[in-house]
């Protein structure tokens, strides 16, 4: 943020540490300093990190893995999204629904709280599962096949 007090700008809170990054992306062929080879590695033999990684990223086992989360994410996600605005929409036309009491001060929309912080935890279960028996051994295979082909 700068402030202007006529005789200059004077800096002014937290600087971003992203305003002086290099903008990457798939336009360019080689982002900033990190992803450019080192001078002599070529010459050394070493393989140019950013085509392995490119590489890898095109292959089929790395599409795979993406495609698995993908598969699960996008649509948990639709679900937990659509069961939160169902409990919101109720909570606005419904109130006489919502407040009707369930067992003493409990009511329907106790309930019904209570049951997006249960949605919440099986979503939390139910992704750390899939991670471990649909993705990981795919992706640590990737990844350890990936550090040998940077060596």
């Amino acid at each position: 943020m700068d402030v202007h007090d006529g005789g200059g700008a004077v800096r002014l809170g937290v600087q971003d540490p992203w305003t002086e990054a290099l903008a990457v992306g798939p336009w360019e062929e080689h982002g900033g300093p990190s992803q450019r080879p080192e001078p002599g590695a070529a010459a050394r033999g070493e393989p140019d990190r950013t085509a392995v990684y490119r590489q890898v990223q095109a292959g089929e086992a790395f599409q795979e893995v993406r495609r698995r989360y993908r598969r699960f994410a996008f649509p948990a996600a639709g679900a937990c999204l659509v069961c939160y605005l169902l409990y919101v929409t109720a909570a606005i036309t419904a109130p006489g629904l919502m407040g009707r009491p369930v067992a003493g001060a409990v009511n329907v929309a106790m309930l019904a709280g209570l049951a997006q912080f249960a949605m919440t935890f099986l979503l939390t279960w139910a992704y750390a599962r899939h991670a471990r028996l649909r993705r990981d051994r795919a992706a640590l295979e990737l990844r350890w096949d990936t550090q040998e082909r940077v060596r």
